[in-house]
């Protein structure tokens, strides 16, 4: 489909009850793309009373699907992910279309976010419970797992589809029902997401989308309800901590994926050309608007200044345009707001000593664009080195010991995920093992996968997406005690 065939398909309403609903009053708010500043589509704009709606949905739905074999849940969510595979070049093209990263990114992401559904669909028969003989020998133990029930997803802008899979995949397969509110930003990849989940076969209620401009508002009713079971959610950490604050009077179930700050340590023993490529994936995927976007780069000072060079020479491959242009390499960022931080975090590295090697000025014009930028020799009291940047600026520092090394890329708050590039693999599990991160790529720029437990610790957060682990975040353990 071309962009206007396309957006004229993908449903703009509420998702509840399995179909397009309109919200309560019929209000609407624009959807944006980042590349033109220019809106695309207008969206059905939730009240509360709808999200008290899909939780009644919810709810209706829940006991029937929990009841349903684990093996047709399965083969639902392998239908979905044909479903989005079938649809791969629209699912990228609106992706792009709202979110503003570049075409290949979105088609990366696709075929990324389906991966969820495929691996879960293979998890949902393999939920493992046990029995056993009581060590006193006056019984039994079994011991079973049962989905939690009723769940509340609220997914951010960066990775459209895949931020909202990672929590779906694993809910339906453990059998639990679905509210998804996404970010306001993108909405219509969820909305048309949810289209092809119900096309594929998903029962009427177990995955609604409600969209709004005023996520508060409507999510905080759904938190207080005691019907719901779980709140996972994806964002920034201070949102995350006023989550956990609204869910802990109900005792909500939680999983939070927050901020990131991910340390990029490259050792003197390092392939220097494998870790420039190694950065520019971590450092530019989806153009730095990532949780695990490189955002600090501690090099060891003997290979420091060959390091800044390389790295400096690739990023001028960095075509900047917008997404839906098949030679840009380098999307606009998501709306002014994003624009402006960045923009302050360069500035003050520079005004506090640090060296623009390339970029560190936006160009104006229409849409929010911001170059491949490369600062070195960054002080300590920049800010940059403390805040998360989210955007096309690699930050770099030098250290000299390993000690040291590892010192700097643990002085943050947060603990999502750690890079280290060494030819050595003694240092390599060393430094692994001493960094404070939930996740740490040897040798890799990408990590992510949807076979691997994905999450952090420290203020990045709690509980796993992906790999075994993800589908116990949506189980209850239950032990029955036998008398045999």
């Amino acid at each position: 489909m071309d962009e206007r065939e396309l957006l004229d398909s993908v449903p703009t309403k509420l998702w509840i009850g399995g179909e397009p609903v309109d919200a309560e009053g019929g209000a609407t708010f624009p959807v944006i793309n980042p590349a033109t500043g220019e809106p695309i589509a207008h969206v059905a704009d939730a009240t509360p009373a709808d999200g008290i709606r899909a939780l009644d949905g919810a709810v209706a739905a829940s006991a029937e699907w929990a009841a349903t074999p684990a093996r047709k849940r399965g083969e639902i969510l392998r239908a979905v992910f044909e479903a989005i595979t079938a649809r791969a070049d629209d699912m990228a093209l609106l992706m792009t279309l709202e979110m503003g990263k570049a075409l290949a990114e979105s088609k990366g992401e696709v075929v990324y976010g389906a991966e969820f559904f495929r691996w879960f669909s293979e998890e949902a028969v393999r939920v493992h419970g046990r029995y056993q003989h009581a060590p006193a020998g006056n019984g039994r133990i079994l011991v079973t797992k049962q989905p939690v029930g009723p769940c509340l997803a609220i997914t951010p802008w960066n990775f459209p589809l895949a931020m909202g899979t990672r929590k779906i995949g694993p809910a339906l397969a453990a059998g639990c029902t679905m509210i998804v509110k996404p970010a306001a930003e993108t909405p219509l990849t969820m909305l048309l997401l949810a289209q092809l989940c119900a096309e594929a076969g998903l029962p009427k209620g177990v995955l609604s989308v409600i969209t709004t401009s005023h996520s508060g508002d409507v999510t905080d009713p759904l938190l207080a309800d005691p019907r719901l079971r779980k709140l996972t959610f994806t964002g920034s950490t201070g949102v995350g901590k006023m989550l956990i604050a609204k869910a802990a009077p109900g005792l909500l179930r939680t999983s939070m994926e927050l901020g990131g700050n991910a340390p990029f340590v490259v050792f003197d023993d390092a392939n220097l050309d494998a870790a420039v490529e190694g950065a520019m994936l971590a450092k530019l995927r989806n153009g730095g608007e990532a949780c695990t976007a490189a955002n600090r780069f501690h090099v060891q000072n003997s290979v420091r200044e060959e390091f800044t060079t390389k790295l400096t020479e690739r990023m001028t491959t960095m075509t900047m345009g917008p997404g839906s242009d098949p030679a840009t390499k380098l999307g606009p960022l998501i709306n002014q707001k994003q624009l402006e931080t960045v923009s302050d975090l360069v500035d003050d590295a520079v005004e506090v000593g640090a060296q623009v090697r390339i970029g560190a000025k936006a160009p104006g014009g229409p849409g929010y664009f911001y170059p491949a930028t490369v600062l070195s020799d960054v002080p300590p009291n920049a800010r940059i080195l403390k805040e998360e940047v989210f955007g096309p600026v690699a930050a770099i520092t030098g250290f000299e010991t390993e000690a040291e090394g590892i010192a700097a890329a643990n002085d943050t708050e947060f603990g999502l995920v750690a890079y280290v590039y060494t030819e050595n693999l003694d240092r390599a599990l060393r430094v692994a093992e001493a960094l404070e991160t939930g996740m740490v790529g040897v040798n890799r720029g990408v990590i992510s996968d949807a076979a691997a437990p994905f999450g952090g610790i420290k203020a990045s957060g709690f509980g796993r997406e992906g790999g075994y682990e993800g589908i116990d975040e949506y189980l209850d353990t239950k032990y029955v005690a036998l008398t045999l």
